[in-house]
């Protein structure tokens, strides 16, 4: 098995949750897609609010899908 260092800012380091100095390359791999993930979530939930997509109902989401689809049929 090979070892290798990776150097983190103290940011970088607590930002990812990590509690221990040593990890396996699974579980760093893990952490940072959690964050990402987690990253990713909040920049939907922004863009939803900014355009006003997160007042919308289901009935509202439903129609919106459907005019979409009939627009793509009749195309």
């Amino acid at each position: 098995m090979k070892t290798i260092s990776i150097s983190l800012s103290d940011f970088e380091y607590n930002q990812l949750g990590i509690d221990s100095d040593k990890l396996s390359f699974t579980e760093f791999v893990d952490l940072v897609n959690k964050e990402v993930s987690k990253q990713m979530l909040n920049k939907s939930v922004q863009l939803s609010e900014k355009y006003k997509l997160s007042t919308l109902t289901m009935d509202e989401i439903n129609e919106e899908v459907k005019a979409v689809r009939n627009a793509k049929d009749n195309h």
